[in-house]
């Protein structure tokens, strides 16, 4: 079942039209202004093009490791200068391309996208920790996905979804490169080797260290507070465009991370987000039937592995209702 409506088909077309020009060779100075135009143009038309050159890649006609999207012709690079009419083989690719984005992408929406732009993602439940080539090593939360962007600059991970702790690999020997994870419109900045970060948004992130410090800062800047900040071992501190770098007060950076222990812990939390973190790791969904009940108080500590021992438990202590559908359990 195709879900596009025909103005997200027409940005589709487009996309699958504009990877396969740059899969073709460097674009001519006025074909790249034409693209920055385009992709201006339309928040979504960025998001599509991503994947259209993923769609491309996983095809197998560019290099798994050298992805299209981050070889986007820039400035010090000559343009090729190539007559506007378009090959016949290119003009197949885009309609196939279109194809495969259109019937299989779009309807699988995010997970599609998000498996072809990550190295290493985790389902739901699934807690992984991945050993980095440079000797520093990831541990992924659940249902969360980066992606490695190691270059000749600066050992950099993107953080697409859900949350990683970074122990880090020190910078020395022939290891110069500084270690960035980008994620939510801000970059950390490793300073010292353990430290957690959560993308909790498109545009917000917070981020928490367990040992020396890093270097918080903001991509663009803010419409109040700082735009960088160094924290500390054993503090925290959320960034978002609208507030800012800013410090959380009383923040438990080990509960925060209990998840790696193989628990959940909650202290007088609302059980809205206590509900919000089951979700995360439990199978399926629960959903409040009842608003008001979210603002009810919750503490305990709960096994990843005895979640639905945990709703129980919960369902039972609040004295509330549960039913259970296929893939579906109410609260109300």
């Amino acid at each position: 079942m195709n879900s596009q409506g025909p103005q997200q088909h027409s940005i589709t077309e487009a996309a699958a039209e504009w990877a396969v020009r740059l899969h073709a060779g460097a674009l001519s100075e006025q074909e790249q202004a034409e693209l920055r135009q385009w992709i201006a143009r339309d928040s979504r038309h960025e998001g599509a093009l991503r994947f259209a050159e993923q769609t491309w890649a996983a095809l197998g006609e560019v290099h798994k490791d050298e992805p299209v999207h981050r070889q986007r012709p820039a400035t010090p690079t000559p343009p090729v200068r190539r007559s506007k009419r378009r090959r016949p083989w290119q003009r197949a690719a885009a309609v196939a391309l279109i194809v495969v984005v259109a019937g299989v992408g779009w309807v699988r929406g995010p997970d599609v996208l998000l498996h072809l732009q990550a190295d290493y993602v985790t389902q739901k439940g699934e807690v992984r920790t991945v050993q980095l080539a440079d000797g520093s090593k990831v541990e992924l939360d659940s249902a969360s996905a980066i992606r490695l962007d190691y270059d000749g600059v600066q050992r950099g991970i993107s953080l697409l979804q859900g949350s990683a702790l970074f122990d880090v690999a020190p910078m020395k020997g022939e290891e110069t490169r500084p270690f960035v994870v980008h994620s939510a419109g801000g970059q950390t900045r490793a300073l010292g080797t353990r430290f957690v970060v959560e993308r909790e948004g498109q545009s917000q992130a917070w981020v928490g260290v367990l040992q020396h410090s890093v270097e918080v800062s903001m991509q663009a800047s803010p419409t109040t507070g700082p735009a960088e900040r160094v924290v500390q071992q054993g503090q925290a501190a959320r960034y978002s465009p609208d507030d800012g770098v800013v410090s959380l007060d009383q923040f438990d950076v080990d509960r925060a991370t209990s998840w790696r222990r193989g628990v959940l812990i909650f202290d007088r939390q609302p059980l809205a987000k206590v509900i919000e973190q089951l979700n995360r790791y439990r199978p399926g969904r629960v959903v409040l039937a009842d608003a008001a009940l979210g603002e009810r108080e919750v503490s305990g500590v709960f096994r990843l592995d005895m979640l639905d021992s945990a709703l129980a438990t919960l369902t039972q202590e609040l004295q509330v209702q549960r039913l259970d559908l296929a893939g579906l359990s109410l609260i109300y």
